[in-house]
């Protein structure tokens, strides 16, 4: 007897935490996930607090100290910002129908054909641009060092982004290409993942090798790597462990920031080799114009996801280097 080299996907598991249960079928995951993100996010600034990591000194020399307060108006004023981002990002450089660029209003509008749809899509990368535009204004409304404010901020993202990749494992959603590892993951098809028929040579030489059985007149669902949960590790777990490592020693405000975005952005860029692209956008460059997505064939071909992380690590390796001679700068002066 051969045992199947692939898991299937826990059938208890379902986007809804109740479903089938009236009103509280409403209640997804992936919104519970939000908000342990949030709490965690609050949690750790909390901490960062009593080490005194958010005081700061004002212009005319005296210490400046921070409340609980302080820390909830700065992460819902962030929150703001951020899903603003990642809804915009989402509809205007993910979605390539064009609706969304001819019709803006659409952007927050929750309803689709008559029917409650949420705002549903949202970008990773819209809502870090959302997000630090968020701490920036916030950081300047109330006169706080900037660079001092984020670095604590991105010593708490990691592990509540943890949370956020959960979340998505839970709707089935985000699941990476087809894989023959014993880890490979057989997802739900809705939402639809690619089938594929049994009766083309290589998808009956792909099942053999995991020990899928071929069912006449039906299309094989085959097993993807759970990306979700490779960047809810790397990403997530991995990142922050670096970060709270390092957060006591770093050597000038703004290196927290810069080395979560250099980090955030080479994690997440070798992750996308095995995470599917969305179908509609494919390759931004590629070495072969008929390759598809649901398979790496070659390292050369580059995603959205790929192209949008290189420039996160170009960003915070320049980050860090003017915040290094700034500092450099400020201590120089110190000292005339």
């Amino acid at each position: 007897m051969t045992f199947p080299l692939y898991i299937n996907y826990p059938s208890w598991i379902h986007p809804e935490i109740f479903p089938n249960v009236p009103v509280l079928g409403l209640i997804r995951w992936y919104g519970l996930m939000y908000i342990l993100a949030f709490g965690t996010a609050f949690f750790i600034l909390k901490k960062l607090l009593k080490e005194g990591a958010l005081n700061s000194v004002d212009s005319e020399g005296k210490l400046v100290e921070t409340t609980e307060d302080d820390i909830f108006s700065f992460i819902a004023t962030g929150i703001i910002f951020l899903l603003i981002g990642a809804r915009v990002f989402s509809t205007l450089v993910y979605d390539t129908s064009g609706d969304y660029w001819h019709k803006p209003w659409l952007i927050f509008w929750p309803f689709k054909n008559g029917k409650f749809t949420g705002l549903a899509g949202m970008s990773y990368h819209g809502g870090f641009i959302g997000g630090l535009l968020g701490m920036i204004f916030w950081c300047w409304r109330h006169k706080r060092p900037t660079m001092k404010w984020i670095d604590a901020m991105c010593t708490a993202i990691p592990l509540g982004y943890t949370f956020g990749r959960i979340g998505n494992f839970m709707n089935g959603e985000l699941y990476g290409r087809i894989t023959t590892v014993p880890w490979g993951m057989v997802f739900p098809t809705v939402p639809r993942s690619e089938r594929f028929s049994s009766k083309i040579e290589w998808v009956s030489s792909f099942m053999d090798k995991i020990g899928m059985e071929a069912v006449d007149g039906q299309l094989a669902n085959l097993p993807r790597h759970p990306s979700q949960l490779y960047e809810a590790l790397f990403e997530g777990l991995v990142l922050f462990s670096i970060i709270w490592i390092l957060h006591k020693k770093k050597p000038f405000d703004g290196f927290t920031g810069s080395l979560y975005t250099i980090g955030y952005g080479f994690f997440r860029f070798f992750i996308e080799y095995f995470r599917e692209p969305d179908a509609d956008i494919g390759y931004r460059f590629t070495v072969d114009s008929n390759a598809v997505i649901y398979e790496n064939t070659s390292l050369l071909n580059i995603s959205t996801g790929q192209v949008l992380c290189t420039l996160m690590i170009l960003g915070g390796i320049a980050l860090m280097i003017v915040c290094g001679i700034l500092n450099k700068r400020k201590k120089a002066a110190a000292t005339l």
